[in-house]
């Protein structure tokens, strides 16, 4: 493909903007390299940079060579990373497209190799899972017609709320990391934070369930994320039933501050239960905090048979060790309070209300924090030298300048245009015997050869004495041109055609 691009490029460069493309070789080649190196970042911000780079570089190559109304017949071919199966496209939009994704991938690549035992590597975690949230979901919003199925707006959902799940989960990693202390208020905040872990995962398992991405998504994938929605919500239960069970409330403490806090914790108390009467009355605390145990070890149950069916979970040391580690330390506390009638007794434990401190977010790609030079940028600024306008072949206009006077003035930023042309001066006849004899007998406007050699009003100056003008401004050419002062001075100048101009042929002097 690399092979391609080139002589696509190197014959879009002599056919539409009329230059010699071995000026542009090293251009070339620096873009070439650019996308080769894309196929393997280093796996931190350097290798993110190299990415944004080569998707900024990609805007400016779409604007120089990639007309929007034609198909420029380069095929680009990625392949999916879920299907396996190639996706080719004879359109820019999959190349920029498949680049944001892979930017997306490195993040998650980032995250995971975070040392998570410390507070700065689980900041720098959750940053980086909200960051590849952030850049797919803008994938999903800018490019809405790519044929990729790993990039189609219904699987990009589903990754996006799989980057946000693995931020949330490092949220809580993070509260829990100084160690959790057995003290009321804290376990509330503990409980509420597991809680919400496990809504964005059952959420993610239900996402992962559903047609049109129930197909290719990995089973270990969608096993993972019911196990987690599990294990989660297992952690809220065991994390209610210590503050009811190990916490009674004693004479100066603040009861409202309690109170307030438990009936947070759920939508509705138990049938029969207030919040301030269960907070006083032992037999309750204890009976209610053994029926949330009873559901964070359903739970654990279920957890850890989930991980069971799916082989590559099983092999996963670490979670099994986790998973088994939670469902004793729950199963122990509620052998140590377990007696013979408590089955008649226990109420159903409410669900746990999710809560969190800090609520994970899309972080958007910033792209303007990136710096790209336009490698092509020789072909003259983007308002003028892109793709999508069209222009003559340059024309050379040999003339001097009279008494001092060059017969028209400048305008416009880069380039400068012909401006108050006087058609009669040397520049508009081109120093042509047939354009000179046109001015003395009067019959200008018949004259076709003249016509086309001279310069018009609204011209582009392009060059001066072979010295590229085309990034100078007004007063820099007129210096240059200023300079010359009796001399003969050679100026190459374009006329920019309309849009529904047509093409003429190669040879005619105005044509492309």
């Amino acid at each position: 493909t690399s092979y391609s691009i080139s002589f696509f490029l190197q014959d879009f460069i002599l056919e539409h903007y009329s230059e010699d493309s071995y000026l542009y070789e090293d251009e070339i080649a620096d873009l070439m390299d650019l996308r080769q190196a894309c196929r393997t970042p280093s796996r931190n911000g350097a290798g993110v940079e190299l990415l944004m780079s080569y998707f900024i570089q990609l805007g400016f190559v779409e604007s120089r060579f990639f007309p929007p109304t034609r198909q420029m017949g380069i095929l680009f071919t990625w392949y999916d990373s879920l299907t396996g199966v190639p996706v080719s496209q004879q359109n820019l939009l999959l190349e920029k497209a498949s680049i944001l994704f892979n930017i997306g991938a490195l993040y998650t690549q980032i995250g995971t190799r975070c040392n998570r035992q410390t507070e700065a590597g689980l900041e720098s975690t959750v940053d980086a899972f909200q960051r590849a949230a952030g850049v797919l979901n803008y994938l999903k919003e800018t490019f809405t017609h790519t044929p990729s199925y790993d990039m189609s707006p219904a699987m990009l959902t589903v990754l996006v709320k799989m980057m946000l799940a693995q931020a949330q989960e490092s949220t809580f990693e993070k509260v829990c990391l100084p160690g959790l202390q057995n003290e009321f208020f804290l376990l509330v905040k503990v409980a509420q934070e597991a809680a919400k872990v496990g809504e964005v995962y059952r959420q993610l398992h239900t996402a992962m369930n559903q047609e049109p991405v129930k197909e290719n998504i990995p089973y270990s994938w969608a096993s993972l994320a019911c196990v987690k929605a599990h294990h989660y919500e297992a952690l809220a239960h065991y994390f209610t039933a210590t503050l009811l069970i190990d916490h009674q409330l004693k004479p100066g403490e603040d009861e409202d501050h309690q109170e307030k806090c438990l009936s947070q914790l759920y939508s509705h108390m138990p049938e029969g239960l207030t919040p301030l009467a269960t907070l006083k009355n032992v037999h309750q605390r204890q009976l209610l905090g053994k029926s949330h145990l009873c559901r964070a070890i359903t739970h654990h149950e279920e957890s850890m048979r989930e991980a069971s069916l799916c082989k590559k979970l099983r092999s996963m040391e670490v979670l099994q060790e986790v998973l088994s580690a939670a469902h004793q330390r729950s199963q122990l506390k509620y052998t140590q309070l377990r007696e013979d009638d408590d089955l008649l007794n226990l109420t159903d434990a409410p669900d746990i209300i999710s809560k969190t401190e800090r609520e994970v977010e899309i972080i958007l790609p910033q792209f303007s924090k990136v710096t790209v030079t336009d490698f092509f940028q020789k072909l003259g600024p983007l308002s003028v030298f892109s793709a999508n306008k069209r222009w003559t072949a340059p024309r050379s206009i040999h003339f001097t300048a009279e008494e001092g006077d060059l017969g028209f003035t400048l305008r416009g930023n880069s380039p400068v245009q012909v401006h108050f042309l006087d058609p009669y001066c040397s520049a508009a006849v081109s120093m042509d015997p047939f354009r000179l004899e046109a001015k003395l007998t009067g019959t200008f406007a018949d004259s076709q050869s003249g016509k086309a050699a001279g310069t018009k009003e609204g011209d582009y100056i392009v060059s001066i004495q072979d010295v590229d003008c085309k990034w100078l401004t007004v007063s820099e050419v007129m210096k240059m041109l200023k300079s010359f002062g009796q001399n003969d001075i050679e100026m190459k100048v374009v006329s920019l055609l309309d849009a529904t101009s047509s093409v003429v042929s190669a040879g005619d002097p105005g044509s492309k």
